[in-house]
């Protein structure tokens, strides 16, 4: 299992993903799930992915493929006139990927083979933008009813994120945020797990820095986690008493 999150900001993106794949509970391994493209000053793109590593690796390595020597490869990513054309190349490698290793006319996307990405980035002189892609290669974007977007293991760490999360953060609030997200997954589902991969990104600064991998020791999170439990635990103290019924 998996879990991704990025995040659209006032300021920027963020993005951050974990890294335990596992094939049983005695095949436990750590793998990235995060890649980025860049051509400094002209664009940045970050991929995040959940799903078979099988197919979500081999679309990555099209895209890099693609992507050596873009004056002499079509499609690529780094010459794709806007992020939304991105999104549709990503879109239809994904696609093709799942339809190669499916028999008959490929899968549909709950498929053994299928795989869910999250893209963003942003080309100079545009917005950032941020697309959630399919199996199917649609794809949905980001905005301000729904500035988050979410792939793999969702359901325990959306809720800090529905209730907590305001756009106009800073970057250091959106990575508190997101400690708490992955803490409450981690500590749920043993199938989601550190390290945790994060790449930050400032709107129309196109050189980012590169993508940080925090441990499950590093200070930062270490404090977040345990001091999220203790404000839990305190503030179900506070609760007022509850009378059984009957």
């Amino acid at each position: 299992m998996t879990y991704c999150v990025a995040l659209r900001l006032d300021r920027g993106l963020v993005f951050m993903s974990d890294t335990r794949t596992n094939a049983g509970v005695d095949n436990v391994s750590a793998t990235r799930k995060m890649h980025s493209w860049s051509v400094p000053g002209e664009r940045f793109i970050t991929l995040l992915s959940a799903g078979n590593l099988a197919t979500t690796q081999a679309v990555v390595s099209i895209l890099d493929e693609r992507s050596v020597a873009p004056e002499d490869r079509d499609p690529s990513i780094l010459r794709a006139p806007t992020m939304f054309q991105v999104a549709r190349l990503v879109g239809q490698t994904l696609r093709e990927v799942i339809a190669e290793h499916a028999p008959g006319n490929g899968q549909q996307a709950d498929a053994t083979f299928g795989g869910t990405m999250i893209l963003g980035g942003q080309i100079a002189g545009m917005e950032p933008r941020l697309f959630l892609v399919y199996p199917e290669g649609n794809f949905i974007e980001a905005k301000d009813e729904a500035p988050f977007l979410q792939i793999g293991e969702t359901k325990y760490g959306r809720p800090i994120l529905v209730r907590a999360f305001d756009p106009s953060m800073s970057f250091e609030d959106a990575v508190k945020l997101l400690y708490v997200s992955f803490d409450s997954t981690i500590k749920a589902n043993l199938s989601v797990g550190p390290p945790i991969d994060l790449q930050t990104f400032e709107q129309d600064e196109l050189d980012p820095p590169e993508p940080v991998r925090i441990a499950a020791s590093d200070p930062g999170f270490r404090a977040v986690s345990d001091g999220w439990g203790a404000a839990l635990r305190h503030a179900f103290d506070q609760l007022p008493d509850v009378t059984l019924p009957g």
